[in-house]
């Protein structure tokens, strides 16, 4: 039985801690369930991290749907998240509600996470009235890395933070369930934890919040990215660099494959098959 989310609103209640983390496929999504995650989102970062993109811009509604089928067959216990991606819910409710449909549907998430606060509000109503839970995502939010100018941090200026706020409110009024904080002071983010009723999740937003999520690969130290907010747990891209290493140099020596790596073929088979006789049946 999946995690739902009435146990994240219980465990912030009870001052419990939510673990999050985002993958894109099915055996890293596995071995996020069997850690004992609560939480599992396909995040459009997968632009970034999984499909080489520069930004998180260019994923499609399909990428998204692809791979949250992948990770919803890996986790069949957690939460699954997926993201919407960019321009899947701006234009109209309408549209809103039948991209997010399709995540649920075809992809397996139990619930959506979208960005924005007070413009995407309605909407955010309109996904939870119709049954499709919402994770609102405020701060450093990625598809509008072009209007803020890069990849920033968000509330340091009276003005950002206000609006943040205001953002937060909009969103627990609208029906989300949580919201993610990205990339914002860790004094703002603890503000806006204690103003809430519903969890917040942080991400380069300081100890405060209600839960915390990562990228799989940047705590695994698996790719090129080393964001500030990420601490790596493990150093993957070596490891991994030394085991391929290793492979080539065994296939050109010929040292692999050995015996214990091969099958073999019953020796009278073997000798009728070169004596060019067919086999009795």
């Amino acid at each position: 039985m999946p995690i739902r989310i009435t146990k994240l609103q219980e465990m912030k209640d009870a001052g419990e801690r939510i673990v999050c983390v985002t993958a894109y496929d099915f055996p890293t999504a596995r071995l996020v369930q069997q850690a004992g995650f609560e939480v599992v989102l396909i995040g459009d970062s997968l632009g970034n991290v999984v499909l080489g993109y520069d930004t998180t811009i260019p994923v499609t509604l399909e990428d998204m749907v692809h791979h949250t089928r992948a990770v919803a067959r890996g986790a069949p216990d957690l939460l699954v998240v997926a993201d919407m991606p960019f321009m899947t819910f701006n234009v109209s409710a309408e549209d809103a509600l039948r991209n997010a449909g399709r995540l649920l549907q075809e992809g397996g998430a139990h619930a959506v996470k979208l960005e924005g606060g007070v413009p995407v509000a309605e909407t955010v109503r309109r996904l939870t009235e119709a049954g499709i839970p919402v994770m609102g995502h405020l701060g450093l939010t990625p598809q509008s890395v072009n209007q803020l100018g890069g990849y920033r941090v968000q509330g340091r200026t009276l003005p950002q933070a206000q609006r943040l706020l205001d953002d937060a409110d909009a969103l627990q009024a609208a029906g989300a369930f949580s919201i993610v904080l990205e990339t914002v002071p860790a004094e703002l983010a603890r503000v806006v934890t204690d103003r809430l009723r519903i969890p917040t999740i942080g991400i380069g937003a300081g100890a405060s919040c209600d839960g915390q999520i990562q990228v799989l690969h940047d705590i695994l130290g698996l790719g090129a990215r080393r964001p500030k907010h990420a601490k790596r747990y493990a150093d993957l891209n070596e490891t991994i660099g030394t085991a391929l290493s290793a492979y080539a140099e065994e296939v050109r020596e010929g040292r692999f494959p050995a015996a214990e790596h091969a099958t073999e073929i019953d020796d009278a088979v073997l000798r009728e098959l070169l004596s060019g006789v067919e086999p009795t049946a």
